[in-house]
């Protein structure tokens, strides 16, 4: 099968040095290429900032940006069979990006701010059928809820629930929620372990 895998972070910049992100570390979308690669599965794996080595096996895109990360998952897409996120996409961006720096003001600033493309719910709208579509839901409060309110709007197959703990941990506590209410505790796992699970799912 030929998988979409998408990991680490985004940076939304506000000028030439500074930007938005997350720190996420991308170990759990590079665990899952190189498990599907092991599996003998053909991996595209889009990956924002991060300093893994490329996975050996996968087609890798590096990106920075939320919109370079949907540009190019949107144009991988038709060809895949499966698509695993696990990428921490800034949920915003600054309205304007300045060149150079902001210079710096003792009065600070107010800063402006546009949604980004949600990627997997516009991969949802679109997949065809067969297509499974495995997303990640990072939650510190109502984390089922929210799951599986993530999981009925963004079309998906299956949401992995995670927390802020995980990431830049080894692994952490995850549980699998799927469609029909299911909510299966995976309990502590390393990365390694859950991308293992996680390819079980891609049949």
């Amino acid at each position: 099968m030929r998988l979409l895998i998408t990991a680490g972070p985004t940076r939304e910049h506000l000028d030439d040095v500074r930007f938005l992100s997350s720190p996420s570390s991308g170990r759990m979308g590079f665990a899952v290429a190189e498990e599907a690669v092991r599996r003998g599965h053909e991996v595209v794996l889009v990956a924002g900032p991060v300093s893994l080595p490329d996975p050996e096996g996968a087609t890798v895109t590096r990106v920075t940006s939320a919109l370079e990360m949907r540009d190019a998952c949107v144009a991988s897409f038709p060809s895949v069979n499966a698509v695993v996120m696990t990428a921490s996409v800034s949920d915003f961006r600054p309205a304007e990006r300045l060149a150079g720096k902001r210079p710096k003001s003792e009065l600070g600033f107010t800063l402006d701010l546009v949604a980004n493309p949600d990627i997997l719910a516009e991969l949802g709208r679109t997949r065809r059928p067969g297509q499974i579509l495995i997303g990640f839901a990072l939650q510190v409060e109502n984390g089922p809820a929210e799951a599986r309110r993530k999981l009925r709007e963004k079309n998906a197959d299956w949401i992995v629930l995670n927390d802020p703990r995980t990431f830049a941990a080894e692994g952490g506590e995850f549980t699998l929620i799927g469609r029909d209410d299911l909510a299966e505790p995976l309990g502590a796992l390393s990365k390694t372990a859950l991308a293992a699970r996680l390819i079980d799912l891609v049949r």
